[in-house]
């Protein structure tokens, strides 16, 4: 059976599978606004498309990846003047830092990354079958719009009651509505191309309608068509861009091709929380990756505490959480030199190992690889690497044994993306027998949902200097504070 994953459109989980046989899979994500450095939330959302990814390419299938970089919007525009940069040097200075920050998390790079600016007559083609076809009109000023109401299944995506939608030319204050981004209760007529305006300065287009430039949500409809199709097998983001810009993009792109279904699958993944909220500035809980390097965390350690949670659950990331994520590459990182001697192999004989290219080598870490395949399940397959590990290093293995565990256990941590032996620290990870029973006991004890039980138990590994940390099939032990 294909990978499967959840669909936002209908809400089930779908196999995945290019809609034309003997075809790469073709999906596109949405990409960053390039006006600031992109925080840990959005980071998240590539790393999690970066797996879905790999893991397509793991089981055997052929990947065209496209992901597109906004560099002109509200907030590009609004940012560079503010700067005094031309709108070109302040978003390349952005979108370099991007390139480098996923550079560092390792992720993979996509096939074709178009930016928005680079493709405005593209843009301006597809507004224009629009206008022609009696989808989008033009306004007194030189902005065109699309008009709402020759859409009919407008709505479908983010499951909003058709019933309940407004279509206006003006926003609720009674004014024209230019916002590249609005609130669910602003559902409006959109902005396709925005008249030149003084608040733009010099960031403006020659167009049909005049000198203006494109709208938000054009860009993506115009690119992702023209790169894989008028039809294609995925389209993924984060939760915040489903409505309205995912929900804009299907009827701009259906009602210009005249082809129902954009994208045959719709895959986001939900908010990162940071010490149980919302990230913000204000509250002192929003962080970059550079934040967090300065405080001594590594990459990996970063990677590794992003996708720990499942892609449909909200992840409260926290400090404890980072340093339980240090800890957690340390112990993968002893069990792999214990395999690797072994063999009589060293660390330098490991990376080579991995490869994107279709494996069936996964040995005792089959079932990491089926758990993450089912709903690209990430937490519950780092429970199982963790469960299979002790197994795998009993010094009763044969070597062909450990050999093809060393492989299966390469193969999931390059879909995963982690690459070993980069941690700076060395924590003292050994685990007490009388810890190990109480972590033991206290498992047991909520797994038949013994609550009371389990809460003393876990009191007193945290009196004796211990926390344990749940996932989905199993559990780690680490000191408190590492």
């Amino acid at each position: 059976m294909p990978i499967r994953v959840h669909d936002t459109l209908s809400r089930t989980l779908k196999p995945l599978s290019p809609r034309a046989p003997g075809t790469p899979y073709r999906m596109y994500c949405c990409g960053p606004t390039v006006y600031a450095p992109a925080h840990i939330g959005n980071l998240r959302t590539f790393l999690i498309q970066d797996i879905l990814r790999r893991a397509l390419q793991a089981d055997g299938t052929e990947v065209l990846h496209v992901r597109n970089i906004t560099d002109v919007d509200d907030k590009t525009i609004q940012r560079s003047l503010s700067a005094g940069a031309s709108l070109h040097a302040f978003t390349t200075r952005w979108t370099q830092k991007f390139h480098a920050d996923c550079a560092t998390l390792n992720l993979l790079p996509p096939h074709i990354e178009p930016s928005a600016v680079a493709h405005i007559p593209l843009q301006i083609a597809m507004i224009q079958k629009l206008v022609a076809n009696g989808h989008a009109y033009t306004t007194p000023d030189g902005s065109v719009y699309f008009k709402i109401s020759t859409c009919p299944h407008y709505g479908q995506l983010s499951h909003l009651d058709p019933a309940t939608l407004r279509t206006q030319a003006t926003n609720s204050a009674g004014a024209t509505n230019q916002a590249d981004e609005y609130e669910r209760e602003h559902i409006t007529d959109f902005a396709l191309w925005k008249a030149r305006k003084p608040a733009d300065g010099p960031n403006h287009w020659p167009s049909p309608w005049g000198q203006g430039r494109p709208g938000w949500h054009i860009e993506c409809s115009a690119m992702s068509t023209h790169y894989l199709g008028n039809t294609f097998d995925l389209h993924g983001g984060g939760e915040d861009l489903c409505f309205p810009h995912h929900e804009n993009e299907i009827a701009q792109a259906e009602c210009a091709t005249g082809q129902h279904g954009f994208a045959a699958h719709w895959f986001h993944s939900m908010h990162l929380l940071v010490d149980g909220k919302k990230m913000s500035k204000s509250t002192g809980n929003y962080h970059t990756l550079d934040d967090l390097l300065a405080r001594g965390a590594t990459p990996m350690a970063v990677r590794y505490a992003l996708i720990a949670g499942h892609y449909r659950s909200q992840l409260n990331f926290t400090f404890n959480n980072l340093a339980a994520a240090t800890a957690a590459l340390v112990k993968i990182e002893k069990a792999t030199e214990k395999l690797l001697a072994q063999n009589s192999l060293t660390r330098a004989d490991f990376s080579p190992m991995t490869t994107p290219e279709k494996t069936t080598a996964w040995g005792a870490f089959q079932p990491a690889w089926d758990t993450l395949r089912d709903d690209l399940n990430i937490p519950g397959a780092l429970g199982k690497i963790f469960t299979i590990l002790p197994l795998v290093t009993n010094p009763g293995r044969t070597p062909a044994q450990a050999r093809a565990d060393l492989s299966g256990l390469a193969n999931i941590l390059y879909v995963l993306g982690i690459n070993l032996f980069t941690t700076n620290a060395t924590p003292d990870t050994t685990i007490p027998d009388s810890i190990a029973r109480l972590g033991e006991r206290r498992w047991h004890a909520k797994q038949s949902r013994d609550f009371a039980t389990a809460d003393i138990l876990r009191n007193e590994l945290a009196q004796l200097g211990w926390q344990s940390i749940d996932h989905k099939d199993g559990y780690t032990l680490t000191p408190v504070g590492t």
